[in-house]
C-alpha cells in the first residue's frame, strides 16, 4: 500500500466489541486525531431474517467502518485489547468474531497489530484490575487530553481504547523505538 506523504503516520488503539467497538486514533506523539465507537445491534428478529446472516451483516458493519478510518488516517500501526472470557456461549462466539475481524485486516493491509489484556491495561492505568467505567474515563481524562462526547457508551469505548495504548505505550517495543 502506498503511503501519502503529506499525512501524518498513526496508530489505532481499539476496543473491540460487537456492539460497542470503541477506538481512538493517534499520532506517534500521542496527538488525538480522532475517536468514536462503531455500533451495530442484532436486528434479525424485526428484519425477519436468519440470526448468522444478522451476526454477518453486523461483521461487514465493522470491517467497512474500520476500514474506512484505516484509510482516512492513514493508520500503519494497531494496539487492541484482546477480548477474553464469556458469560454464554453467544459471547464467545462473538469474541472471536471481533478478534478475527481485526487480525485479519491488519493481515490483508499489513499492519503490526499488538494485543494486551484489559487487565493489564486497568492495572497499568490505576493500579488494580476491579474498576468502574467512570474511573477508567477519569484516569483517562487526566492523562489525555480526549475529545469526549458526554454520550456514556462512546466515552466509556474510547476510554478503554486509551488505556489499552496506555499500557501498550510501557509495554510495546514498537513503540518505544518508533517514539525515538
Amino acid at each position: 500500500m502506498e503511503r501519502t506523504k503529506n499525512k501524518p503516520q498513526t496508530i489505532l488503539t481499539n476496543d473491540p466489541s460487537m456492539t460497542a467497538w470503541g477506538w481512538v486514533i493517534l499520532t506517534w506523539d500521542e496527538q488525538i486525531l480522532d475517536s468514536g465507537c462503531i455500533k451495530t445491534k442484532p436486528d434479525y428478529k424485526k428484519k425477519r431474517i436468519r440470526k448468522g446472516d444478522d451476526t454477518v451483516r453486523r461483521v461487514r458493519e465493522i470491517n467497512h467502518q474500520l476500514l474506512s478510518i484505516i484509510n482516512k488516517y492513514n493508520v500503519n500501526y494497531v494496539i487492541s485489547e484482546l477480548p477474553h472470557g464469556s458469560q454464554n456461549a453467544n459471547a464467545a462466539v462473538m469474541i472471536g468474531i471481533v478478534t478475527g475481524i481485526l487480525q485479519t485486516i491488519c493481515d490483508c493491509k499489513q499492519l503490526g497489530i499488538e494485543w494486551y489484556s484489559e487487565g493489564d491495561a486497568k492495572k497499568h492505568l490505576i493500579g488494580k484490575i476491579a474498576a468502574t467505567k467512570r474511573t477508567i474515563i477519569d484516569a483517562i481524562d487526566d492523562l489525555y487530553d480526549m475529545p469526549w462526547t458526554n454520550t456514556k457508551y462512546i466515552d466509556e469505548a474510547t476510554a478503554d481504547a486509551m488505556a489499552i495504548y496506555h499500557v501498550a505505550k510501557f509495554q510495546s517495543s514498537t513503540l518505544k523505538l518508533m517514539k525515538s
